[in-house]
């Protein structure tokens, strides 16, 4: 597999983003190897709660700069991985060896095999969810409880949106794909154009973005995609997961709009907990309300 890695200089300067780079290697399906670069956060101590936080498409653990200082200064332990083809982390060039599994296999390998992580209360938004929510099912002994927001489990057998059907169009058509820009259009805030440059800091040209353009086309849309029996089946597993699960869906996302209906109905840890709506937050609620969000994240997991 050949791989993309961006220069380091890129991340110099980077707004309100003091933490320290962390790294392993998972492994590499050519080779059989652990050769893949995996860039990670972990902040606060050691000895506390564990939150495990997941970004999406196209964004990094950057997503994450205004949640973390507020968990921490709550006693909580932060790690936060950049996805395959994101961020810090190595950049596969090919499209095609970027598979919906594969993402799955690879987080497992350097979150549960590699760092051992334990009692995790995972945070999943987007992608973040995608991907997250198959390890958690697949390795459901190894998390306390489950926080969703802006994300689903798709598994083809309901039509799909047209605001995710144009999503998708739109990112195998454009040109170049505008990356900060995307992230921008989708916030209810305007960024700033040094947040805009951090987002677009891990592509320095269009081939870094192989996973960004590849990952809308792998959401299970119909009942026969390749990732939809894998997405069954561990719903069938969530619908058994009785720990606290909650959800916290923005107020302006036409994409996942409603999704948060199927976490609140189908797993049992689910049922009467105190769910809530993000207010003045579009899809990457994380740049419109971070710190409320990382408040609502260390009560909820304090108090159930």
């Amino acid at each position: 597999m050949e791989l993309l890695r961006t220069p380091e200089e890129r991340f110099a300067d980077l707004p309100d983003f003091p933490f320290t780079p962390r790294y392993l290697h998972v492994v590499d399906p050519d080779s059989g190897e652990r050769s893949i670069r995996v860039h990670y956060l972990d902040e606060g101590p050691t000895d506390g709660p564990l939150v495990l936080l997941m970004h999406g498409e196209p964004s990094w653990c950057f997503l994450y700069r205004k949640m973390i200082p507020t968990l921490v200064a709550s006693g909580f332990r932060c790690i936060a991985p950049d996805l395959v083809g994101f961020g810090r982390s190595d950049k596969p060039v090919l499209r095609s060896d970027h598979i919906y599994a594969r993402h799955v296999e690879w987080m497992r390998d350097a979150l549960l095999e590699q760092l051992q992580l334990n009692n995790i209360n995972f945070f999943g938004q987007d992608w973040g969810g995608l991907i997250g929510l198959r390890v958690v099912a697949e390795n459901v002994d190894r998390f306390s409880r489950i926080i969703v927001a802006n994300t689903g489990l798709n598994t083809g057998d309901r039509e799909p949106t047209d605001s995710f059907l144009k999503w998708r169009e739109f990112s195998q058509s454009i040109p170049e794909f505008p990356v900060g820009a995307i992230i921008n259009g989708a916030t209810t805030t305007d960024l700033s154009p040094e947040v805009i440059a951090g987002y677009d800091a891990p592509f320095p040209d269009e081939s870094y973005k192989e996973a960004a353009r590849i990952l809308p086309t792998l959401v299970p849309a119909y009942p026969d995609d390749p990732a939809a029996q894998a997405n069954r089946d561990a719903w069938v597993v969530l619908e058994t997961f009785g720990r606290p699960t909650l959800t916290a869906f923005s107020d302006r996302d036409p994409v996942t709009a409603g999704g948060e209906r199927a976490f609140q109905f189908k797993i049992p840890g689910a049922f009467g907990q105190p769910h809530v709506t993000i207010e003045g937050a579009g899809h990457f609620l994380q740049e419109d309300q971070g710190p409320q969000l990382a408040s609502i994240i260390a009560s909820f997991i304090l108090t159930s």
